[in-house]
């Protein structure tokens, strides 16, 4: 059920991550101009075409969640929102885990719902923050326990 993603695939990501964005992410950021005029499924797809080997599906006859896994870093987890909540995301992080002994990532501080799940998934947050670019957010590293 999890593989490499495909060109084919890209206008699926793009919409997972978007709907995931303007979902959890716009009632933080509040962004009109970049949440429903830049972020658009056309441009979102040539981004990821440049990095498709690091990208990789939950595919169980139709693409239901995504992941970016560079080097041991996560770079991106998203689920059809719809799904949440059930093993799809859980499949894809064990994967990145168990395939590509992937052992850190960066979550927003406010998404408390992301940083529950990677926590009951053996991450742990390192107290390590970094803003992000342009906001007044911060991101928390979190790391794999041995």
């Amino acid at each position: 059920m999890i593989r490499k993603a495909t060109v084919k695939d890209l206008s699926r990501i793009a919409e997972i991550q978007i709907f995931n964005y303007r979902l959890f992410f716009y009632p933080i950021f509040r962004s009109d101009e970049y949440y429903f005029d830049e972020l658009q499924v056309p441009a979102l797809m040539k981004e990821y075409e440049s990095g498709l080997d690091s990208l990789y599906v939950y595919d169980d006859g139709v693409v239901k969640g995504f992941i970016k896994i560079e080097g041991t870093y996560i770079a991106r987890l998203f689920v059809e929102p719809v799904l949440q909540n059930g093993t799809i995301g859980s499949q894809l992080l064990e994967y990145a885990v168990k395939e590509h002994d992937a052992d850190h990532l960066w979550a927003l501080e406010k998404n408390e719902k992301a940083i529950r799940f990677y926590e009951r998934h053996g991450f742990t947050a390192t107290g390590k923050k970094k803003p992000e670019d342009g906001t007044a957010e911060y991101l928390i590293l979190l790391r794999r326990n041995s």
